[in-house]
Order: structure tokens, then C-alpha cells, then sequence
């Protein structure tokens, strides 16, 4: 079994919903970006998505965006992304790692040598936002070899013959985009996510995140209490990036976050307390 099939496994026993902090690999610089992301286990997150960053992020909002930009020039490459993961693997076995991010640095650096590449650093899945299923097995098929997977985006617009082609060949879970548009610009409808969600649990069995728009502790409950994850992205990199400007020295910027982060991984946990599966 996957660390990720592992991973929802456990959680679904228990009766609770994943945290799944999003952080852009190399932001604001290498080093502290790595401090955040070992210590985001111990703060509550069931499964970690990082972020490659990207010159050109169309999904991505300005606090995405800004954050691919820090990242770059400071010199992150997709090289130094798979360096950070196997830093990472070398205490952390067990908690779920996705890689987020576009193709084209994956087509630049290899498409086969990255899917063998990223398996041996302990990457466990990809999400790759603008690579649609019609175009994925490029990718999916060497990942697939490598025991990576692919997980899929849910838009809002989906329609039925749409979501038959998302499905197929989806792995690890499903990502819904809770708003049309990009990431951090918009709140979303509790009720139209929870719609979503039951359209979506009566058409499969893997697990389903849902982001874009969870800005709060609050926020990231009422998610919890509908799907089986919450991903929050763009409130984490904009607290980020403001302990940055406000010129924090690393220890404080990473305990920011990482206590940020705490407060969202124990609304998540909360939200299904008592709620036990057999």
C-alpha cells in the first residue's frame, strides 16, 4: 500500500479529515523553506504538497505566484525541489509528499528521468495543473512505473462526460477547486462544495481534497466536516512571505508558520472528533 492509500486508511479509521499544507519549494529561500516543510508533520499535516516552483503559474494567484518568483531567484530548480525531498525523506518516512507544479520543468529535465528521479527522492505523487487527463500519460505511464500518483483536479465546471475522463486513471486522491478561478482570490460556498463532494463520492472511492479559497482555521473545519481532506495553499506562502517583509530572522519565520500551521491541522482534526469508522 502507498504512503498516501496508507495514509487516508488511517485517517478515514479514525474518523478524521487530512491537513494538507501547501508550500512553494525554495520560499523564501532554500534553507528556511526546508525548515518549514520538516517540521509541518509535527504540526498536524497528514500529507504535504510542495510546490514546484514556475516562471509562468497560470493557476496560481499573486501570493502563489510571488512566492515561485522568491523561489527562483534565489536559484530553486527542479534539481534542488528532489534534493530537498530526499533531505526530507531522510527523517520523515511516512508522511505523504506530493510534488505540485507544471509540466514544462518536468519536460525540460526529463520526463522518464524525473518520474524515476522523484520516486527514489520519496515523492508519492504528482500533481501537475496544466496537464490535462487527455495529454497525462506523457507522464503517467513513467510514473506509474515508478509507483508515483497522479492526482487529479476537480474544477466546479466539470460536467459528467468531463468527470468520466478525470476518473480514469486518476490515482492517490482526487483535488476539488472549491472556486472558479485561481488560487487565494475568492471564498468558496459551503453548500456548493458539498454538492461537489457527494458527486464525486458516488462516482469513486478515492479520497477527495478539496482547496483554492480555505483561509482560516474555520474555513479549513467546514471542509473538514464535508470532504476527506482540506488543502490550504495561498494562506500559508502569504504568511509566509509577510514574516519575510516584516524581516523575521529564520527561526521565528519558520515557528510563524509552522504555528499557522498547527492551527489549521487541529481544526481539520477536530471537525469529525468522535466520528469513528469500523
Amino acid at each position: 500500500m502507498s504512503r498516501i492509500a496508507a495514509r487516508f486508511e488511517e485517517l478515514r479509521r479514525n474518523g478524521r479529515a487530512a491537513f494538507i499544507p501547501f508550500i512553494t519549494a525554495g520560499d523564501p529561500d532554500a534553507d528556511t523553506s526546508f525548515a518549514i516543510l520538516e517540521k509541518l508533520a509535527a504540526a498536524g499535516a497528514d500529507l504535504i504538497e510542495l510546490g514546484v516552483p514556475f516562471s509562468d503559474p497560470m493557476a496560481d494567484g499573486p501570493a502563489i505566484q510571488a512566492s515561485s518568483q522568491r523561489a527562483l531567484a534565489g536559484g530553486m530548480t527542479l534539481a534542488k525541489v528532489l534534493e530537498l525531498v530526499r533531505r526530507f525523506r531522510r527523517a520523515d518516512g511516512k508522511t505523504p509528499l506530493v510534488l505540485m507544479g507544471y509540466y514544462n520543468p518536468v519536460h525540460a529535465f526529463g520526463t522518464a528521468r524525473f518520474a524515476k528521479e522523484a520516486a527514489q527522492a520519496g515523492v508519492d505523487g504528482l500533481i501537475t495543473v496544466d496537464l490535462p487527463p487527455e495529454e497525462d500519460d506523457v507522464l503517467r505511464a513513467p510514473a506509474a512505473a515508478h509507483g508515483l500518483d497522479i492526482v487529479r483536479m476537480v474544477t466546479p465546471t466539470a460536467d459528467e462526460r468531463r468527470l468520466d475522463t478525470i476518473l480514469k486513471g486518476a490515482s492517490g486522491f482526487l483535488y476539488y477547486v472549491s472556486i472558479a478561478g485561481i488560487t487565494g482570490t475568492k471564498s468558496f460556498s459551503v453548500e456548493d462544495v458539498r454538492r461537489a463532494v457527494a458527486a464525486l463520492r458516488a462516482r469513486t472511492r478515492l479520497p477527495c481534497a478539496v482547496g483554492f479559497g480555505i483561509k482560516t482555521p474555520e474555513q479549513a473545519a467546514e471542509i473538514a466536516r464535508i470532504a476527506d481532506a482540506a488543502v490550504v495553499g495561498s494562506a500559508i506562502v502569504t504568511r509566509i512571505a509577510a514574516t519575510r517583509e516584516a524581516r523575521m530572522r529564520r527561526p521565528a519565520l519558520v515557528r510563524d508558520a509552522t504555528e499557522f500551521c498547527a492551527a489549521l491541522a487541529q481544526a481539520v482534526h477536530a471537525a469529525k472528533e468522535g466520528v469513528v469508522l469500523e
